[in-house]
């Protein structure tokens, strides 16, 4: 699946290095010549090439939070008893609201 980014990479800093060693060239004109020609597009094409797979984890993961949240309701309807829990309640004295 990378054999191509990783040959054009190796063409990209093939023509780097010939900028930078050439008479005429600089070593910033290499590297220019290997980020504008190398980096760049093959950080784009690898980026659109893992799309489709970034795509499955987020429907996977939405499956997933999904079936918990189900499974959440489940149990929740299962005991719509207030005292069903079998936990000891938080204030035992209820509260004692003056009247207006």
């Amino acid at each position: 699946m990378y054999l191509i980014p990783m040959a054009w990479i190796y063409v990209a800093l093939m023509m780097a290095i010939a900028e930078a060693t050439n008479s005429n060239g600089t070593v910033l004109g290499g590297i220019m010549t290997f980020v504008l020609y190398g980096l760049l597009p093959v950080g784009l094409v690898v980026y659109l090439m893992g799309s489709s797979s970034r795509r499955k984890t987020i429907k996977a993961r939405e499956a997933a939070e999904l079936e918990a949240y189900r499974a959440a309701q489940a149990q929740a309807s299962a005991s719509s008893h207030p005292d069903a829990s079998g936990h000891a309640p938080t204030d035992p004295i209820a509260p004692v609201r003056k009247e207006p």
